[in-house]
C-alpha cells in the first residue's frame, strides 16, 4: 500500500473518532501530566523553597512558560523542515525525561537547569503531536472539531492527575519525589508512542526529500539535536534574568512575523487570506492566554494564601490542588458534551462560526474573572475566602476555554496549507508564549510590595540582640536566642544572658518582634549558623519563606545601606525593618486586579464578535 493509500485509509474512518486518535490521546495525556504537574508547582516552589518574593516569582513563572511555548514554534519549524513529527516528538520526550530527573536529584540546586531541558523538550513534543491529530482528518471533515475536543479532553486527564499528585507530593512529602514522578510518567508517554506509531502510516515521517543521501539526512538530524542542547546555557541565563526574557520576546515576535510573510508569498491569494484569518485568531489568543494563565501564577498564590480549605462544607482539600485540577476536571466533563453540541448544531446548520466561538470564549472569561473578584465578598477578617466560589469561577473559565482552545488548534490545521501546518501550529503556541509572558507581568503587578520602616542605629552599637522563632522541617518548634555581632565574635550558646538581652532590645531602633516564623533547611539549630547567615550572607545555609512570612523580614539585618553590619567605624547605620503583608491586603490587591481583567476580557469579546463578518470572508467558506 502506497503512503497516499495508507493516509486515505486512516482518514476514511467510520464513526466519530479514528482509532489512531486514542493512541495519540494516551501519549499526550502522560506528557500533559508532566507539563501541568510542573506548571502547578512552579510559583509555589519558588516562593516556599527558593525564597523568591511573589512579584519575582510571577515574572519568572511568566518567563519559564513563555519559553516553553516559544520553543514549540522552534520545534514545529524543525519538524516541518528536518526531523518530521515523529522524531521531533521522540527527542522532545527524551529531553523532558532528563530534565525532570535532573531537578529530582536536587530541586533547589538544579531547578533552573532541569527546567531548561523541559522547555526545549516541550517545544519539540507539543506542537507536533497536535499536528498529527489534524492529519487524521480530510480537509472539510466536520468531525475534526469533535476530534480535537476529545483530544483536548484526554490531555486534561493527564493535567488533572498531574495537578493533584505533583503539588500533593511536593507540599506534603518531598519535592524530589514530585519532580521525579514527572520523569516517570513522561517515560510512559514515550513508550506508548513508540509502540503505536506504526498505525499512523505516513503521518509524521521525515519531510526531507527521498533522493537526499542518508548521510546528509543524518547530519541534518544530528545537527538539530546538538543545536538544541547548545541553547541550554542561553535559556538558563534568560530564565533566571527576566530582563533577558523581555529582550527575547521583543525580538522573536517580529522576526517570526517576517519569516511568516516570506513563507506566505509561496501560496495563492486564497490560501493567504486564510492565513490572515488564522493570524487574527492568533492575536486574540494572546490576550486570552494572558488572562487565563493567571491560573499558574497569581491564582496559584491566591490559592496558597487566601483560600479556605473547606469544600462544599463537607471535606477539606488543599486549595492549590483545586487550583491545579479543577479546570482539567471540568474540561474532561464538558469537552465531549460541547463537541457533541457542535456536531448537533452542524447537522441543524446552526453551528456558530469560529469567530463567534472565540467571542463567546472571551465573554465566559470576563464572567469568570468577575467571579474571582467577588470572592472578596465572602472573605473573613483574616483575608481567607470561599473555595467554593473560587471553584465556580474555574467552571466558567473552562467553558470559555472550550469555546476557544480546541477550536484554535483545529483552525490552525484547517486554515493552513499542509506544508505550513507545523509552522502555524508553532505560531499558535508562540502566541501562547506571548500570553504567558504577559500573564507573568500582569500577575506581578497584582502583588503587594512589602512595607519597610528604617531606623538609625548609633555608632556605639557594635552588636544587636535578636530572637527568632524557627519551624524546622519536622515541624518542631524551636526558639533561638542569640546576639548579632561580627562573625568572629558570634556566640554559639543559648545563654540566659543572651535571652535576657534579646528581650531588652531597644524597640526604637528595630523591632525584633517583626522577626516571625521562618523555615530553615539543614543543620540550623545553632545560633552561630543563623548569625553567620544574617551578617555574612553565607551561601552555606538557605533560609526559606514559610509561605506566610517574607524572608526579607529575617534578612533585614543585612540590608543596611552599607550592605553589611560588620563594617564598623561608621557614624550611623540604617537598618530596615520589613513588615509582613497581611493576607487581607493580598486578597484586596489580587481581587482588584481580577476585576480589571474582567472588563478587558469583555471589551475584547465584543470587538471580536463585531469583526466576525470580516473574518468569515477571509476564511473562504471555512467554519
Amino acid at each position: 500500500m502506497t503512503p497516499e493509500e495508507q493516509l486515505a485509509s486512516i482518514q476514511n474512518f467510520k464513526g466519530k473518532y479514528p482509532r489512531q486518535l486514542w493512541y495519540l490521546f494516551l501519549s499526550e495525556m502522560w506528557e500533559r501530566f508532566c507539563f501541568y504537574g510542573m506548571r502547578g508547582m512552579l510559583v509555589v516552589f519558588m516562593v516556599s523553597q527558593l525564597a523568591i518574593d511573589e512579584k519575582s516569582a510571577n515574572l519568572r513563572y511568566g518567563a519559564i512558560q513563555a519559553f516553553v511555548y516559544a520553543f514549540t514554534f522552534v520545534g514545529g519549524l524543525f519538524a516541518d523542515k528536518i526531523l518530521g513529527f515523529r522524531k521531533s516528538l521522540f527527542w522532545g520526550g527524551l529531553l523532558m525525561i532528563v530534565g525532570s530527573f535532573i531537578i529530582a536529584v536536587s530541586p533547589k540546586e538544579f531547578f533552573y537547569l532541569g527546567i531548561c531541558f523541559n522547555i526545549i523538550g516541550t517545544g519539540f513534543f507539543k506542537p507536533n503531536i497536535s499536528t498529527m491529530v489534524g492529519a487524521l482528518y480530510k480537509d472539510g471533515d466536520p468531525r475534526r472539531d469533535a476530534g480535537f475536543g476529545l483530544f483536548y479532553s484526554g490531555i486534561n486527564l493527564g493535567a488533572f492527575l498531574g495537578g493533584i499528585i505533583m503539588i500533593g507530593l511536593g507540599k506534603n512529602h518531598s519535592w524530589s519525589l514530585a519532580f521525579g514522578a514527572t520523569g516517570v510518567v513522561m517515560t510512559i508517554s514515550l513508550i506508548i508512542f513508540i509502540f503505536t506509531k506504526k498505525t499512523l502510516g505516513p503521518i509524521g515521517l521525515s519531510p526531507l526529500k527521498p533522493e537526499m543521501s542518508i548521510s546528509k539526512k543524518r547530519t541534518l538530524e544530528i545537527s538539530t539535536y546538538i543545536g538544541s542542547l547548545i541553547t541550554i546555557p542561553l535559556i538558563l541565563q534568560m530564565v533566571t534574568n527576566t530582563k533577558y526574557t523581555d529582550l527575547f520576546m521583543y525580538i522573536i515576535g517580529p522576526v517570526v512575523c517576517v519569516f511568516l510573510v516570506i513563507e506566505m508569498r509561496k501560496y495563492s491569494w486564497v490560501e493567504i487570506k486564510k492565513l490572515i484569518a488564522a493570524l487574527i485568531f492568533i492575536v486574540f489568543s494572546i490576550i486570552f492566554w494572558a488572562f487565563f494563565e493567571q491560573s499558574g501564577g497569581s491564582l496559584s498564590l491566591f490559592a496558597y494564601y487566601n483560600l479556605q480549605d473547606n469544600f462544599l462544607g463537607t471535606f477539606h482539600i488543599d486549595p492549590n490542588m483545586v487550583n491545579n485540577s479543577s479546570n482539567s476536571i471540568f474540561v474532561i466533563i464538558f469537552s465531549p458534551l460541547i463537541g457533541i453540541l457542535w456536531l448537533w448544531l452542524n447537522k441543524k446548520k446552526l453551528e456558530p462560526n469560529s469567530g463567534v466561538k472565540f467571542g463567546l470564549g472571551f465573554l465566559f472569561l470576563a464572567l469568570a474573572f468577575y467571579v474571582f473578584f467577588i470572592t472578596i465578598d465572602f472573605s473573613d477578617s483574616d483575608g481567607m475566602t470561599s473555595l467554593d466560589i473560587f471553584t465556580a469561577a474555574y467552571l466558567i473559565i473552562t467553558l470559555g476555554e472550550l469555546c476557544l482552545s480546541p477550536i484554535g488548534l483545529s483552525l490552525m490545521t484547517k486554515l493552513s496549507p499542509y506544508k505550513m501546518q507545523g509552522l502555524m501550529m508553532g505560531m499558535w503556541f508562540l502566541a501562547s508564549a506571548y500570553g504567558q509572558y504577559a500573564a507573568g507581568i500582569l500577575g506581578a503587578n497584582m502583588t503587594v510590595e512589602t512595607k519597610s520602616v528604617e531606623a538609625m542605629v548609633p555608632k556605639d552599637y557594635n552588636s544587636f540582640n535578636f530572637m527568632i522563632t524557627e519551624e524546622t522541617i519536622d515541624s518542631q518548634q524551636v526558639t533561638i536566642y542569640g546576639q548579632i555581632a561580627h562573625p568572629k565574635e558570634a556566640k554559639t550558646e543559648f545563654t540566659q544572658e543572651s535571652i535576657d538581652n534579646a528581650k531588652k532590645f531597644p524597640k526604637e531602633f528595630i523591632h525584633y518582634a517583626d522577626l516571625r516564623k521562618i523555615v530553615v533547611r539543614g543543620q540550623s539549630t545553632k545560633a552561630a549558623v543563623v548569625q553567620s547567615s544574617l551578617i555574612a550572607e553565607s551561601s552555606s545555609m538557605e533560609m526559606v519563606n514559610s509561605g506566610k512570612v517574607f524572608i526579607s523580614e529575617i534578612t533585614a539585618f543585612s540590608n543596611a545601606k552599607d550592605t553589611s553590619l560588620h563594617k564598623y567605624g561608621m557614624e550611623d547605620r540604617t537598618i530596615y525593618s520589613v513588615e509582613q503583608v497581611s493576607n487581607l491586603e493580598k486578597l484586596i490587591s489580587y481581587t482588584n486586579g481580577y476585576k480589571q481583567l474582567a472588563w478587558f476580557a469583555l471589551i475584547a469579546g465584543i470587538v471580536l464578535l463585531l469583526i466576525t463578518p470580516l473574518i468569515r470572508k477571509l476564511m473562504q467558506g471555512e467554519k
